[in-house]
């Protein structure tokens, strides 16, 4: 953050001698009030919606936008505005190299410590989705999850969501059949399809029953710098700890960290 940034005043004395004094520069507060008002979920802007988002007068965000704008770190289409390109090329720079587990093991922690349940990533191998990453449940009752574990693309709410974004591997999936891993698994093509679809408008995924019985489900996707899918983040327990009610009101919680993920690592949202 550029909120406690400060600058160094350089003063020459009569003596001769340099003395300096920090002062906050202010206007680096209002900069980052800015620039953190853009997000995934609202990539552009008005300057009517700047000002709402911030709170800072018209009149300041007209004139700071008007100079970031001039120098690249914010683009201008119109009267919508977005993140420059120059500030996406500073993002690859810094996470270049980035480690994609040491980034998603902590918020994997922060989702177990807020819900109590199982947290997971996900990707997609060989046709496979393979647990990655996990957090595990504190409760003795818990699904039957590991990193290096295989499942089936089909069958879950982690293999919706890599479907949901990857429509050659979708066509892949829907062109054999679909073997059942239980009673609740969607094996009617035309079906899944239509919740691959649904997964895509909705921007995560709820399921119950498909992979084991009386367990349930609900992932996220995270995307890489190309805004392809890098993988899901996923939430699993017993369906008597998880209905779907309960799912329903950790969608926000986990969009939300599949977003902070996507942001550290450098991805962005498919437009």
């Amino acid at each position: 953050m550029l909120v406690g940034a400060t600058i160094v005043v350089g003063m020459r004395a009569e003596d001769g001698e340099l003395t300096s004094k920090h002062q906050p520069l202010l206007v680096l507060s209002k900069i980052t009030e800015i620039l953190d008002a853009f997000s995934l979920s609202r990539p552009s802007m008005t300057l009517g919606e700047i000002h709402q988002a911030t709170g800072l007068p018209t009149s300041t965000v007209q004139r700071l936008v008007s100079n970031l704008v001039a120098q690249e770190f914010l683009d201008r289409s119109g009267d919508q505005i977005r993140i420059g390109v120059k500030m996406a090329f500073w993002a690859a720079t810094a996470t270049k190299g980035l480690d994609v587990l040491a980034v998603v093991t902590p918020v994997l922690k922060e989702i177990r410590d807020a819900t109590g349940e199982t947290a997971s990533f996900f990707r997609v191998e060989q046709g496979y989705r393979v647990c990655v990453a996990i957090a595990e449940t504190e409760h003795a009752l818990r699904r039957n999850m590991y990193v290096g574990k295989i499942v089936p693309l089909p069958a879950g709410s982690a293999g919706r969501v890599l479907l949901a974004w990857n429509p050659d591997l979708t066509e892949q999936v829907l062109a054999g059949p679909i073997e059942p891993m239980t009673e609740g698994t969607v094996t009617d093509t035309a079906v899944l399809r239509e919740l691959i679809h649904q997964a895509r408008a909705d921007g995560y995924a709820i399921t119950a029953g498909e992979r084991e019985d009386s367990a349930s489900g609900l992932a996220a996707p995270v995307f890489d710098s190309s805004a392809d899918v890098l993988g899901a983040l996923a939430i699993s327990g017993p369906t008597l700890r998880m209905p779907r009610e309960q799912c329903e009101k950790w969608v926000d919680l986990l969009v939300g960290s599949a977003e902070q993920v996507t942001r550290t690592l450098g991805g962005r949202y498919p437009s």
